[in-house]
């Protein structure tokens, strides 16, 4: 499944790396947009099998940040 921004914004940290095992509602990435701080929460619990960003990296909304099985 990939996980996708809601929102343009800047990759502030990443959290979690390739092979992490993730519970629902981890934290997988924070976003940071007008000094806010916005997490990316895993939807359901898996395993990251993908990081497709880098921290300092500008997403867009709906791009894909990570990918979990």
């Amino acid at each position: 499944m990939e996980i996708k921004s809601q929102i343009k914004a800047l990759v502030w940290k990443i959290e979690k790396k390739v092979g992490d095992a993730v519970n629902k509602d981890d934290v997988i990435v924070i976003l940071e947009s007008m000094k806010m701080e916005i997490p990316i929460v895993s939807p359901y619990d898996g395993t990251i099998t993908s990081i497709n960003i880098n921290e300092g990296d500008e997403v867009d909304e709906q791009q894909c940040v990570a990918t979990i099985e």
